[in-house]
């Protein structure tokens, strides 16, 4: 099809499109509200809508008091039912695919449903979306002139009781209508391998060839993957195999440890790079203009927002509330209700709002992933800020990193023990440290005040991993693919201490 037809196409579609998206930009909170009602309608009969009677709830006061926060723990039984086959427990309509993601304390993975609605309304939209903000923002751009370069999960779909679980991108890629695997490479059987070492190999030699427009998966993992097809053909920028590659669009991880290391390979000042924000539970928010570094939120994907203050989360002063009471540079908790059943659910992720008109938004981090085990609230969004000052400071290039808390014993007192994997480690490892720790008061005033004259905390420890450890690591744990992440920091010694050993033991 004639490049000029594809365009038009995608512009009426465009069009279109951005008339809905015009609706909730303008009236952003009645959108979510009657999403809400509409949900709530929908899920009346199931046993979970009985239960708390939503025929009868009228307003999203009456929501927030009937029905409980939840976390996974809550579902488990509930979604292991539903995997069984079990229809109408959380949702009306069956239950067919169950996106697997690494697990919590009381289990080894957890297993979130995806309703068609789920697949077509939201995880699909939000794909035909971030095509339309892209091709409206870069009226020039060839993309569809060639094919997108996608790294999805490493998991083959396992099926059982009529239900399937897989990684996420397999079940999108599986579910994928015929005509976007010509637009699209490696083909579906290639990206669905099961071993990666394989698939990565694999991958390579089939898109070498292709003509690559434009690039889709998370950072860390496609980084392994371009460096390989580097190494393949022997060229030093991507360029010179991809000559017409424009755009990256990636998510599932912080760009920021890795920005450096693409602009390397990727060595052109009009190259764009294009962030999304989603998960196994939904497709959440899209930057929606070029050069940006906020996300917009998205309204009308079926899912229903709310918020809990970081400040409060987890104790007895919670409080939860609906997007419409957001402040700007807060940290929040993400609550969502979904049209695959999810209600009222925790998904672990924290964000800060950049704006409120329209919502925008910054990933700054997991619930569960921090350090706050002297007062200190050392958050990921802070953590990846001071390292790459220092990394620009230093002429260091980081792979991977954790960060965990030395607890105090005795009259010793706490500190804070990273373990980084250098590309490229700096000259003097102790004034890198020295300067983490200076670039990290500056950034965090709870960690400056602990810091203060070695007050509750002392200078911080760092040291350079061997190469290749987190991916032994993850190895070991069976967590080897494309949506799988290393925990970047922890109030627990748990992974610090297995890493540390694995960092002195012999390469598997």
């Amino acid at each position: 099809m004639p490049i000029p037809l594809v365009n038009s196409i995608a512009s009426w579609f465009l069009k279109k499109r951005f008339h809905q998206i015009d609706l909730f930009l303008k009236y952003p909170n009645e959108v979510q509200n009657e999403l809400l009602f509409h949900l709530l309608s929908k899920a009346k009969d199931t046993e979970i809508g009985k239960q708390y009677e939503f025929s009868s709830i009228s307003s999203y006061r009456e929501f927030s008091q009937r029905v409980p926060v939840s976390s996974y723990e809550d579902y488990q039984n509930v979604i292991e039912r539903s995997r069984r086959g079990e229809n109408n427990i959380f949702w009306p309509h069956p239950i067919k695919w169950f996106a697997k993601s690494s697990g919590t304390t009381n289990a080894k993975s957890k297993f979130i449903p995806v309703s068609s609605e789920s697949l077509e309304d939201c995880h699909y939209a939000a794909s035909k979306d971030l095509l339309c903000m892209y091709l409206s923002n870069n009226e020039d751009s060839q993309l569809f002139t060639g094919k997108s370069l996608r790294l999805g999960g490493s998991k083959e779909l396992y099926k059982e009781n009529g239900t399937a679980f897989g990684d996420l991108s397999a079940i999108l890629i599986d579910n994928m209508p015929f005509w976007a695997e010509f637009s699209s490479t490696p083909s579906s059987r290639v990206s669905l391998m099961n071993n990666w070492e394989e698939k990565m190999q694999a991958i390579v030699e089939e898109t070498r060839y292709e003509n690559v427009t434009s690039l889709a998966g998370v950072p860390s993992w496609m980084l392994v993957l371009l460096n390989n097809v580097l190494d393949a053909t022997g060229k030093d920028s991507l360029f010179d195999i991809w000559p017409n590659l424009e755009v990256y669009f990636h998510g599932g991880v912080s760009f920021v440890p890795y920005q450096d290391q693409y602009e390397a390979i990727l060595p052109r000042n009009n190259f764009r790079y294009y962030e999304i924000y989603n998960a196994s539970e939904g497709f959440f928010a899209i930057q929606d203009r070029n050069n940006s570094s906020e996300l917009l939120l998205m309204l009308d994907y079926g899912i229903f927002y709310e918020f809990i203050s970081m400040d409060a989360y987890g104790t007895s002063n919670q409080k939860v509330i609906p997007l419409s009471e957001v402040a700007l540079d807060t940290n929040y908790a993400v609550i969502i209700t979904t049209n695959a059943g999810l209600w009222r659910y925790k998904i672990g992720d924290t964000v800060r709002f950049t704006s409120i008109n329209p919502y925008r938004i910054k990933v700054s981090g997991r619930t569960k992933h921090h350090i706050n085990a002297f007062g200190e609230e050392l958050i990921i969004e802070n953590a990846e800020d001071a390292l790459r000052k220092v990394c620009a400071i230093t002429n260091a290039e980081i792979v991977d990193y954790t960060a965990a808390p030395i607890f105090m014993k005795g009259k010793t007192k706490g500190s804070h023990e990273w373990l980084i994997e250098f590309k490229t480690e700096p000259k003097d490892l102790e004034a890198f440290n020295a300067l983490l720790d200076q670039t990290l008061q500056s950034i965090n005033s709870d960690y400056e005040a602990k810091r203060l004259n070695d007050m509750t905390l002392v200078l911080p420890k760092v040291h350079a991993a061997r190469s290749g450890l987190f991916y032994d690591w993850l190895k070991q744990h069976d967590r080897v693919g494309g949506q799988h992440k290393i925990p970047r920091l922890s109030n627990s010694r748990e992974y610090l201490d297995e890493l540390l050993v694995l960092n002195t033991a012999q390469v598997l």
